[in-house]
């Protein structure tokens, strides 16, 4: 009965165009996409190209809805609503009806522990949670539902790498040359902007600056509105923090399971390992996490 009431409830929202957009809403072939497996900068780059797009009109954690908004936490009707072309959040393995997509990618090693304290933050786990299990349900994809880090990459880089419509981006490069990538997303979006431009970008969505608007505006986004306030969003905003914070043989594990694959995306292994082994670490089956991110 309850799963009948819960499909019911879900059907009735999906007829009314208030269910959650997902992978489930109207797609436009002049939208663009920033996609990303979560905790790889994307809320850093929906910031850049806001403020790439109309700096005059500063990106916040109060407009960015509006401006770039997520597929998950906005319903089919408000994604409609948003004026095209549209420039739209996922972080959906390969759809084949997204037409024109930017590719954040970030080094795992560092996105197993921002999201580890992601989770934290939202209560999916608790304080002390073991890093060793988090990792092997990182590994194997059960942390969220958009698949693990590798098979997200993977089926994007597989279909459109290499295309006109698909520019691939590191967070390591946008970290170390902000100025030269965001030369590369004004080209993709057809974008004329000067030296002078593109730093005024850089400056209005600086890490300083984010972490200032997190602290004013937490409680009304809708990303961390709900979510413990001891533990900010905006964390580090560096590379290389999982050297400090990984144990080695946690390194040895991710890199095991995706060794072939971080090295093709320009990651240096401190690890030998063999290229033609696929290692996903399968162990005992794991409890859930819970419920998937909504």
């Amino acid at each position: 009965m309850t799963t009948y009431l819960q499909r019911l409830r879900w059907g009735i929202r999906f007829l009314l165009g208030t269910s959650r957009g997902g992978r489930n809403f109207g797609i436009y072939p002049d939208d663009v996409y920033i996609v990303s497996y979560p905790k790889s900068g994307n809320t850093w780059m929906r910031f850049l190209i806001a403020n790439l797009v109309n700096s005059d009109d500063p990106a916040t954690f109060a407009n960015i809805e509006l401006r770039i908004p997520d597929v998950y936490k906005n319903n089919r009707k408000q994604l409609a609503r948003v004026p095209r072309p549209r420039i739209v959040k996922s972080h959906e393995y390969f759809d084949p009806r997204y037409k024109r997509v930017i590719y954040v990618v970030r080094d795992p090693r560092d996105v197993v522990i921002s999201y580890y304290h992601f989770h934290r933050k939202t209560q999916k786990i608790p304080d002390g949670y073991p890093m060793d299990q988090y990792v092997s349900r990182f590994i194997v994809g059960d942390v969220d539902e958009y698949g693990s880090w590798d098979e997200n990459i993977g089926s994007w880089l597989g279909t459109r790498y290499g295309t006109e419509s698909f520019l691939l981006l590191r967070y390591e490069d946008l970290l170390k040359a902000p100025a030269v990538e965001l030369s590369k997303i004004a080209a993709f979006l057809g974008l004329s902007r000067s030296a002078g431009d593109i730093a005024k970008v850089i400056e209005l969505s600086s890490a300083d600056r984010m972490r200032q608007l997190e602290q004013d505006q937490a409680h009304i986004w809708i990303n961390t509105e709900k979510t413990r306030k001891d533990i900010p969003f905006v964390r580090n905003a560096k590379s290389g923090g999982w050297r400090a914070n990984l144990p080695d043989h946690l390194v040895e594990r991710i890199e095991r399971a995706w060794g072939p694959l971080m090295r093709r995306l320009g990651y240096e292994l401190v690890h030998d390992v063999d290229e033609n082994a696929f290692n996903r670490d399968v162990q005992e089956p794991i409890p859930a996490l819970g419920p998937p991110l909504q």
